[in-house]
């Protein structure tokens, strides 16, 4: 068992207990994001942080029940996509995945470990002598993965930002590896437009 798998095992152990600052470290984590994925999926924020909201009620009281079939995170996050779905069937809404189109340019975008090939020169100067500026770049980010389709936004979310496992982003989002990279794929050229657009202004 690997250093991260102790350390899973230990948080968990901690939340079973009821210890509070094991529950906050992970709330502080994931719910910012949590929220970022189920606002692409459901009519308003506010649904969106009532969902959010009824997924750490279910942690917390479902914790002792995880087996570990999953990383913690994913665990956590398809209960929440679980619930988000339940509601979008009740408001009538449905959520599209986007899964047109192929993988051309991916291995041009990107190197073999999802990372850029060549970072936008916005991202690559921020210097501690843009820090203001780049506040207004990290605002104009944030802008930019709310802008994207839901679909896109909840794989950018959970597997660029999160860090998920390819098979658990896969898994909780019920769509294929390959559909995944194209998601990812669209949504992270998207971001960098956004970029590219605020840095020719």
């Amino acid at each position: 068992m690997g250093v991260a798998d102790l350390e899973e095992q230990r948080l968990v152990a901690r939340l079973v207990q009821g210890e509070r600052t094991a529950f906050e470290s992970i709330f502080r984590k994931h719910n910012a994001a949590m929220i970022r994925v189920c606002s692409g999926m459901l009519k308003s924020r506010h649904t969106a942080e009532e969902v959010v909201q009824e997924t750490w009620i279910a942690v917390l009281t479902r914790v002792d029940s995880f087996e570990r079939r999953s990383s913690l995170a994913g665990w956590i996050y398809a209960i929440m996509m679980n619930k988000a779905r339940s509601c979008a069937r009740r408001d009538g809404r449905v959520v599209f995945f986007d899964d047109a189109g192929d993988d051309n340019g991916l291995e041009a975008a990107f190197d073999g470990r999802g990372r850029w090939r060549n970072i936008p020169e916005l991202w690559d100067g921020l210097t501690p002598e843009r820090h203001v500026e780049g506040r207004s770049v990290l605002a104009h980010v944030e802008a930019a993965i709310e802008a994207l389709p839901a679909m896109q936004r909840a794989v950018l979310v959970l597997r660029g930002q999160q860090e998920l496992d390819p098979a658990e982003v896969c898994a909780i989002l019920e769509i294929s590896d390959g559909n995944m990279r194209v998601l990812l794929h669209r949504a992270r050229i998207a971001v960098r437009n956004e970029l590219d657009r605020l840095q020719r202004n």
